[in-house]
Parts: structure tokens; C-alpha cells; sequence
């Protein structure tokens, strides 16, 4: 290599890493700087570099910064700037919390798959517990024995895990009825609740009314005797409930004769056919969050019209209220979270099952390839435990996954859509070609030929003499472009300013399919047409040692997720 093509080059290092640094536009002066502080002997010859610098940093000032980047990881990956690692952002104190004190709760109800809601606000619920050297409760709100399944209570007990929450305590609802009953009698006997005949239409008719029923009059001791009557097996299901007498003129709805406790037919999967009624949600909630001695009730604002019923019931029976902290609800646009949306998708096909990397369960967002940390920053920088409603654009989440990403991904050489080419005139080489450009994370051997696979898209507008430059390998002139088959020229294989760079397989390639998932809903509530697409491609047979479950990035396509141990198949991730 000549004297001016070295001090040409050490410019074009120095150029890309100043303009990658400063929004893709370099400045000669800078980069003059750097090369003289790795090179002083070049201030003999000052007029020369200057030369070449403002030539050089001209051609880098018009590639885009992808261009630049790919070039500088071909050249001098060591200089490729960092991400910094942000300060990390704290959540706001907790209202009336001793360090110490504090007890929170996961309190999921285990009738269907845990989804990124749940796993959010329990990352909420464990860091304040720790923030405040406290204890958490993992608490299932199972008092609905047609809903839940014990594969729900799995599910739950491993995504919590997944995402690193560890809790001091675990209990079913379930497990207390006998409890229930006891503060149902008490309540009964103080005249502060009835049991009640109507139908759902009359309560329903009744409460929009604001008129209380007949059965609200109903003496004590007959309420008693009817309550038995539904603990004994007297009265079917859907005879008969246990209503709170409450406030029928108030304006929270919920207040106007809540039902306590229903009689429902239907084996449990942990205590089996022992009770046949059940408490409500509100009362179930305002027991247990006592007699846990929950401080810190952390949930969405969805249920800030419930805050006044349970402490209503914990008034009646001598209980502590805790504090309540909301926030609005974890939306992500154009996916449901809502259990019977999903179970209505997978019904209907257009979901494959829980797993399903569409969904935002915790399986599917799992299989999808987000990690759980890049999850728990994001719940982090996002909460301000405000009312304000959000629907989150998933993109902000990517871009904290990408940072994680990318310094622990190995890289790979993905071709969609390939197209051959013979380049006339190259060289048999054996490349070595590192896993990262920055990174130690090893590297991998290739022989090539003059036969070779590039991405068909690349060719696009090309004509006959223009270059492109195959990555980590040389530069070649486009001679002659059919259908099929590229007919090319070898140039040279130092790397040229300017020219794009493409990724490239051999002809000893593995077929590789890659998933390709989007939203399940469009701006306009219907269904998206093209909410997983699947793209055909080569991958170098490196690919073949990619363990499953491993993500990596294919270069220029994105970061994938192998999602099968016994096929090339992966589900593409994010750019």
C-alpha cells in the first residue's frame, strides 16, 4: 500500500468515527486532529492530509449513518462508539411508607396466561418492597373455581420469576374460606347484609334505579337461616347471593348493594368440591390485604372506584386500610391484553396459542425475544403512578431492548430473497469473520469461492460499472443483472468510501425461515392483514450452531430469536 492510500485511510478511520459521533457529519479540523495525535511525523507533510482529509470527509458527510457505521465496524470496529450507560431513574416515593414497614402484593387471578401488565405492575410491587426494605406477598385471587387452572398458577409463579421478582409469601384466596364465612355471618348478624333472590336484570334494574329490593328489609335471623341454606346445598346456583347493604344513592355505582358472595357449582382445582360459595372480588381483596398487612395497594386505575367499597368492608369488620397508589392502566397499542380477547383469537385461528409472539403474554413476548431486564427499565423510565391514560408504542420498548442487545448478540449473515452471483476474476479466500465488531465474542471461518448469495433488494437501480462492496470480503463492479444470476467483476479488497456495503453467503448456505411479527390491530380497530409475515432466506452455515432460544443479529435485517432446537427457524425480534 502506497503512503497516501495509508494516510488516506487512517482519515476515513477517523472521519466515520467523527461523524457517527456527531449525527453523520464529520469536520475536517477534528479529524485532522486525530490523525496527527496517532501519526505526528504527517505534520512534515500538513498540506497533504489536509488535502486528503477534506476529500475524504466529504464522501463519509454523504453516506447515511448506517452506511458509516457498517463501514467502521468493517475497519476499525475497536472505535465504535458505546452506548453510555444513562443514570438510572428512580421511582417516586411511596405516600406514608416506614422503612421496614412496607408490604406490597402480586395478586394475580390465575384464569388465563400472565401478560406484560401483570409482569409490570409486579415489577412495580417488588421494587418498592425492596426501596423500603419491606416484604411481598404472591397472593392468587382463585375465588372463581370456573376460571382458574392450576397451569395458570404455574404461569404466573415462572413469569414473576423470569423477570427476577422474589417474593417472601404465597397464598391462594382459596385457602381461607372458612374465613369468609366467618366475616359473611358477622355482617349478617349486624344487619349489614342480606341474602338476596333477584335476578341480575332486578339488581342491575335496582341499582340503575337507585331502589333497594324487598329482600333488603329482610329480618336478620331469616338471613341467617338463608345463608346457611346456601352453604348447605339447599339453594342452587344462581338462586341466591350475599348482598353488602350499602349506600343505593351514592354516586360510585359499586356501592349501591355490592354482592359479597355467590354460589357457584364447580369443582376447584386446589380444594376440589369442599365449599360451593364464594366471595366476590371486593371482599376478597379487602380481607386478605388485612390480614396480610399489605400498607401499599399498587394497582391500575381501573379499579380506583373499589378503593371505597373494600374500605368500606374493612370499616364493618375492624379491619386496617391500606394506602392506595394508581396508575393507568399498561396498554400497548394495537395488542390486547384482556384474557377473553386472547382466548377469542386463539379460538378463532387467528392466534396460534397463548405463546404466540403477537401476544403480549409473558410467554409470547418471551418467545418473541425481549429480554426481561429491557422490560423492567422500561416499566421504570415510563411510570409516574399518574391517572393520565397511555397506550405505549412498542417501538420505546425495542429501543431499550436494542441497547441490551447489542453488545451480547453475535452476528450472522442472513440473505432474504437471494440472488446469485459469480464474480469473475476473485480470489479463492478463507475469511475469518468476527461475532461482533467490538465485542470478543469469537469468530468464524469461511471459504469462499466466486460464487456467492446477496440480498436481491440490494440490486435494485444498479446499473452496469456500479460497485458494491460484499462486507469483511471485496469490492465488486456489477457487469451484467438477470433474473437470477448477477454477472460481476472483482475490484479490489481494501475498503472504498462511498460504496454500499451488503451482506453475502456462500454456496455452502442453510435455508432460513424467520417469522415476522407486528401488531394484531390496525389504527382503525380491525384486525392487521399482515400481523406475521415469514421471509425465505439463506444463512451461512454458521447459523447452524445458534442454540435455540439464542438471539443474535442478522446483519442488516435485525435481531432474531432461534424459536426452534431441531429447524432454522427464528422470529425476527426488531431492527
Amino acid at each position: 500500500m502506497s503512503m497516501t492510500m495509508e494516510i488516506r485511510a487512517l482519515i476515513l478511520k477517523w472521519a466515520l468515527k467523527n461523524a457517527i459521533e456527531h449525527d453523520g457529519k464529520a469536520t475536517v479540523k477534528a479529524v485532522v486532529s486525530k490523525v496527527l495525535g496517532e501519526k505526528p511525523e504527517l505534520r512534515n507533510t500538513i498540506g497533504e492530509v489536509l488535502k486528503l482529509a477534506e476529500e475524504v470527509v466529504a464522501n463519509v458527510n454523504q453516506m447515511g449513518v448506517e452506511q458509516q457505521i457498517k463501514m467502521l465496524e468493517e475497519i476499525a470496529p475497536t472505535l465504535l462508539v458505546k452506548h453510555k450507560t444513562k443514570e438510572e431513574k428512580r421511582l417516586p416515593p411511596l405516600p406514608n411508607a416506614e422503612f421496614g414497614k412496607v408490604v406490597t402484593r402480586l395478586p394475580p387471578e390465575p384464569s388465563g396466561y400472565m401478560h406484560i401488565g401483570h409482569a409490570m405492575s409486579g415489577i412495580l410491587n417488588y421494587i418498592y418492597a425492596k426501596m423500603y426494605d419491606g416484604k411481598l406477598w404472591l397472593r392468587f385471587e382463585d375465588t372463581n373455581p370456573r376460571k382458574v387452572k392450576l397451569e395458570y398458577y404455574e404461569n404466573f409463579r415462572k413469569g414473576y420469576k423470569w423477570f427476577g421478582i422474589e417474593w417472601d409469601y404465597e397464598k391462594c384466596n382459596s385457602e381461607d374460606l372458612n374465613l369468609y364465612y366467618e366475616y359473611a355471618n358477622e355482617l349478617i348478624r349486624k344487619g349489614l347484609a342480606y341474602v338476596c333472590f333477584c335476578s341480575k336484570e332486578e339488581m342491575s334494574k335496582g341499582r340503575f334505579m337507585m331502589v333497594g329490593c324487598a329482600h333488603r328489609e329482610q329480618p336478620v335471623q331469616l338471613n341467617l337461616s338463608l345463608w346457611k341454606e346456601m352453604l348447605s346445598g339447599e339453594l342452587e346456583e344462581g338462586a341466591a347471593v350475599l348482598r353488602l347493604k350499602g349506600d343505593m344513592t351514592s354516586k360510585n355505582t359499586v356501592m349501591r348493594d355490592p354482592t359479597l358472595f355467590r354460589i357457584i357449582e364447580h369443582p376447584h382445582p386446589i380444594v376440589g368440591d369442599k365449599y360451593r360459595v364464594w366471595p366476590t372480588y371486593d371482599i376478597a381483596a379487602a380481607v386478605e390485604d388485612a390480614i396480610c398487612g399489605v400498607t401499599h395497594v399498587l394497582r391500575s386505575s381501573e379499579f380506583a372506584l373499589r378503593d371505597e367499597l373494600q374500605n368500606y368492608i374493612r370499616s364493618l369488620l375492624g379491619l386496617q386500610n391500606p394506602v392506595f397508589v394508581e396508575y393507568s392502566r399498561f396498554e400497548f397499542k394495537g395488542t390486547p391484553l384482556a384474557k377473553r380477547e386472547i382466548r377469542r383469537l386463539i379460538e378463532q385461528g387467528i392466534v396460534s396459542r397463548w405463546d404466540d409472539p403477537r401476544l403480549a403474554t409473558v410467554d409470547g413476548i418471551k418467545r418473541r425475544g425481549l429480554l426481561p431486564e429491557a422490560i423492567k427499565e422500561f416499566t421504570i423510565s415510563q411510570t409516574g403512578l399518574t391517572y393520565t391514560k397511555r397506550v405505549y408504542a412498542w417501538e420505546l420498548l425495542y429501543a431499550i431492548n436494542r441497547r441490551m442487545l447489542d453488545p451480547i448478540a453475535k452476528r450472522y449473515f442472513f440473505v432474504p430473497d437471494p440472488i446469485l452471483v459469480e464474480v469473475e476474476g476473485a480470489p479463492e479466500l478463507h475469511v475469518e469473520l468476527p461475532l461482533h465488531p467490538s465485542e470478543p465474542l469469537g469468530k468464524r471461518l469461511v471459504h469462499v469461492g466466486n460464487k456467492l448469495y446477496i440480498p436481491r433488494r440490494d440490486l435494485q437501480g444498479l446499473k452496469k460499472g456500479d460497485v458494491l462492496r460484499l462486507k469483511y470480503l471485496y469490492n465488486i463492479s456489477i457487469k451484467d443483472v438477470a433474473n437470477d444470476f448477477v454477472n460481476a467483476n472483482f475490484v479490489c479488497r481494501e475498503v472504498i468510501e462511498g460504496v454500499p456495503i451488503v451482506q453475502w453467503v456462500t454456496e455452502d448456505y442453510v435455508n432460513v425461515r424467520v417469522f415476522v411479527p407486528d401488531v394484531l390491530y390496525q389504527d382503525n380497530g380491525e384486525l392487521n392483514p399482515d400481523s406475521l409475515k415469514i421471509v425465505h432466506g439463506f444463512g451461512e452455515k454458521a447459523c447452524i450452531e445458534i442454540k435455540h432460544g439464542e438471539r443474535v443479529q442478522f446483519e442488516r435485517f435485525g435481531f432474531c430469536i432461534r424459536d426452534d432446537a431441531n429447524a432454522l427457524d427464528f422470529i425476527f425480534i426488531h431492527t
